[in-house]
């Protein structure tokens, strides 16, 4: 997939991962009935924010990473018909490890 959205400074783009959409009872949810999805993939990192001197602070993220996210954090996007999260850095609760 090429993605052309670069972020700048210390943002992120990322795509939600939707959760299951049956209840574990077998209840099918409707879209208005789900919660906002709280773990996504990165798609696009930006360069970091930059320190005293200018130089720039590596980003701890990187593209393909699992990432946690605060629930009502970032701005919502769509691109290609997919709803897409700008972030910044410190909105990332967690790296998901496998």
């Amino acid at each position: 997939m090429s993605f052309k959205l670069k972020p700048l400074g210390n943002r992120v783009v990322v795509e939600p991962i939707e959760q299951e959409e049956v209840t574990a009872g077998g209840i099918v949810l409707p879209e208005t009935a789900k919660e906002k999805p709280q773990k996504g993939k990165v798609l696009s990192v930006g360069p970091g924010e930059r320190d005293e001197d200018g130089k720039y602070i590596p980003m701890d993220v990187k593209v393909g990473d699992t990432v946690l996210f605060a629930k009502y954090a970032g701005t919502e996007i769509k691109v290609d018909g997919k709803k897409l999260l700008i972030l910044r850095e410190s909105d990332l609760l967690a790296i998901v490890e496998d």
